[in-house]
């Protein structure tokens, strides 16, 4: 790895390195290398797809390389890109090298006298939404991405999609959900625009600055990036976001329940503030973006009892199913968002 390294950095104190895994959940693997007689400041990041089986269309390094290096000088905060591996044989899979932005990575709760204040909270949700009315408002054309995706029946193709998935990793029979992409796949709404959209936009998927809470230093983890309709991520982001007194089956923390985040109707108010989007149909949005949270928990599922999670910890995901279901349903059918 190190002599390979040295000469696509250029630099020979990439001769000998240490490699330290520092994410190794049900995506791409992300790891820390530094030269052997560097310091931490001198280390870089490698992303590269996880081990073992993996969707067709999932976990594409050259995808996520590119956009991240398109989004470089745009108001999107992102790493910057150092180098593209395609050559299999180097790491067995594509990789690429990024630089390493040190930043709070808040994912179970906040590290202990950071954003301790409630104005400090306020500033994390209303940074967060910003950072995604930025990214929406990327001209794809303007930064090379015009054939990122086909934007035309984004969301459509995304219930036909995940439905797909769905029917090829069924746990067993699950009639509910069946009939929450029945019902989605009835009622998609008209897209009022397309975009460049992130696909997995939450607060863990970002860095977050030391010093200013509210500041968003870096977007991580661009790999179910494309083109389509911005409001599949304010949909997924409401996924993530429990509120005072919830606690939701597809919420990793409770984070954004603690006192000073805004509710998830205000992060809906700034989003449209900002990006002038219409949001009366943000229900389905919703909906769908729970179908596609309880999709993906059924794949890690038959994943794992297939025995292509060997290291991973997916005990209790069957279980949180069925609840993340009846949250889209009551997204979809009662409005509750």
């Amino acid at each position: 790895m190190g002599p390979y390294l040295a000469r696509a950095l250029g630099d020979q104190r990439w001769q000998e390195v240490t490699v330290d895994l520092i994410a190794a959940g049900m995506s791409n693997l992300t790891y820390v290398v530094t030269p052997k007689d560097g310091s931490p400041d001198d280390a870089v990041i490698l992303r590269r797809p996880p081990t073992g089986a993996v969707l067709a269309t999932a976990h594409d390094m050259a995808r996520e390389h590119r956009v991240i290096s398109a989004l470089a000088g745009t108001s999107v905060p992102v790493p910057r890109t150092l180098h593209m591996c395609t050559d299999e044989s180097v790491l067995g899979a594509p990789f690429y090298v990024m630089e390493r932005v040190v930043g709070v990575h808040v994912v179970g709760s906040l590290p202990e006298g950071y954003a301790d204040r409630p104005e400090q909270r306020r500033a994390i949700g209303d940074g967060l939404v910003d950072v995604l009315a930025d990214l929406h408002a990327v001209d794809p054309v303007a930064v090379g991405l015009a054939d990122f995706g086909r934007p035309e029946g984004f969301a459509a193709r995304q219930v036909r999609r995940w439905t797909k998935q769905w029917d090829a990793t069924r746990d067993r029979d699950r009639p509910n959900l069946d009939a929450l992409a029945a019902r989605l796949a009835e009622t998609v709404p008209t897209t009022q625009r397309s975009t460049i959209v992130h696909g997995d936009y939450r607060l863990d998927n970002c860095l977050l600055d030391p010093a200013e809470p509210g500041r968003i230093k870096a977007v991580l983890d661009w790999e179910m990036s494309t083109l389509g309709d911005p409001l599949t991520d304010i949909g997924m982001m409401f996924v993530y976001w429990p509120q005072a007194g919830e606690d939701r089956a597809s919420a990793a923390s409770g984070v954004t329940a603690l006192p000073g985040f805004p509710t998830r109707l205000e992060v809906a108010e700034r989003y449209a503030q900002r990006s002038g989007a219409d949001l009366s149909e943000l229900n389905w949005y919703v909906g769908f973006a729970f179908f596609k949270f309880a999709a993906i928990v059924a794949g890690i599922v038959a994943r794992s009892a297939a025995g292509a999670m060997a290291g991973k910890n997916t005990s209790g995901y069957a279980e949180r199913i069925d609840p993340v279901v009846e949250l889209g349903r009551a997204a979809l059918e009662d409005g509750a968002i």
